[in-house]
């Protein structure tokens, strides 16, 4: 007879066993897709995207002053929104002060109910987004550096939507491989962050932006293999880990 306790032991193991593969040869699996995925992509391989190739941010942009208003709320409790290394620990690598808020609504899919319940016009635009997968307000506070660094997988694209931008615009940048842009309120940048990217904040004031990741367009069957890839991500110890870290905080915020 198998006892509960041996079955536990058991399951333990294997998601162990899991984890360990997932760290030793995912990262190896993903970077051997991309130059796949960025020769098929339906919207090519460039650093920056065209906003108007999208047609639904011509509706988030249209409300982009209901987010910004559930943003300034939350901003009220700044010192209860976690740093982003607070939620995924992984970021220590490039963040490790306090000067890097984040307040997430979506993981690769996972819902934050609690986050999104606080904010429910920001959730209703963003959840009609084909492909979102990832979504929270990140909050650069002044003089903020976040070095070079790129993303872990080049079948999501980056969306960021611009609230709160300083005065000294030029002064608050991002540099994706060689092409720099600058913040506008109510604007959008859309990018690969797969190329090595850069963000500075060099002025006396806050930056605040919705940032998404959604689902890079590919035909089928790559299509279909990419949502399997980013389905098994959302699966990985990393992303599991980042979900019990921002259900514990989604408790801090009143």
């Amino acid at each position: 007879m198998i006892l509960p306790q041996e079955v536990n032991e058991f399951y333990l193991q294997k998601k162990s066993r899991f984890r360990d593969f997932l760290l030793k040869h995912g990262e190896k699996l993903l970077r051997s897709l991309e130059s796949l995925i960025g020769e098929y992509s339906r919207i090519g391989n460039s650093t920056f995207f065209n906003s108007q190739d999208f047609s639904w941010v011509e509706n988030v942009e249209a409300n982009w002053m209901k987010i910004r208003d559930e943003m300034n709320q939350l901003l009220n409790q700044l010192d209860n929104i976690p740093n982003f290394q607070d939620i995924s620990t992984d970021q220590v690598s490039i963040t490790s002060d306090n000067r890097w808020k984040t307040y997430f609504f979506y993981a690769y899919g996972i819902k934050a109910e609690k986050n999104c319940q606080r904010c429910p016009e920001t959730t209703r635009i963003i959840e009609q987004i084909p492909g979102m997968k990832t979504a929270f307000f990140s909050i650069l506070l002044p003089h903020k550096h976040i070095p070079e660094h790129r993303g872990p997988y080049k079948g999501v694209v980056r969306y960021h939507l611009a609230l709160k931008v300083p005065e000294n615009k030029i002064d608050c940048k991002i540099r994706v491989d060689q092409d720099f842009r600058y913040w506008e309120e109510g604007k959008s940048l859309i990018f690969d962050d797969t190329f090595c990217h850069e963000v500075w904040n060099d002025t006396d004031e806050i930056r605040v932006i919705l940032f998404l990741d959604f689902i890079r367009p590919m035909p089928f069957p790559l299509s279909l293999l990419n949502q399997v890839i980013i389905q098994l991500i959302s699966w990985s110890p990393y992303v599991q880990s980042g979900k019990n870290n921002f259900v514990k905080w989604e408790n801090k915020l009143g």
